[in-house]
């Protein structure tokens, strides 16, 4: 996982990160359930790169569904892989599944 990518613990951790961002916000959603790991895993090094390549123009935080089940909810998650690009905490854009890199880009690009 990239030193650049959040990993709150709770929702209360999730909140402070969106607070304290002073840029967009990539929140992915995780989950542990055995169709759930492999993509989730893949993202993880995914997401990981596109935080380095994005650095200063957007924040990445990888957000646990069961950590973090008021942000799940907050943003319509119903599965994993998910992403949601936040601006100034308010949901601008939503995905789902395990995307390449370059899916993440053109995802990004088309909405920051």
């Amino acid at each position: 996982m990239a030193k650049r990518v959040h990993q709150p613990r709770e929702d209360a951790e999730f909140d402070f990160i969106l607070r304290m961002s002073d840029v967009p916000v990539l929140a992915y959603f995780t989950g542990t359930w055995p169709k759930a790991i492999e993509p989730c895993r893949a993202m993880d090094l995914v997401v990981g790169g596109i935080a380095d390549e994005y650095a200063g123009r957007l924040t990445a935080v990888r957000t646990d569904i069961t950590r973090c089940p008021a942000a799940t909810e907050r943003y319509g998650i119903t599965g994993a892989p998910s992403y949601v690009l936040l601006k100034d905490g308010e949901a601008v854009a939503h995905g789902a599944g395990p995307w390449s890199t370059a899916e993440v880009r053109e995802f990004l690009d088309g909405h920051l």
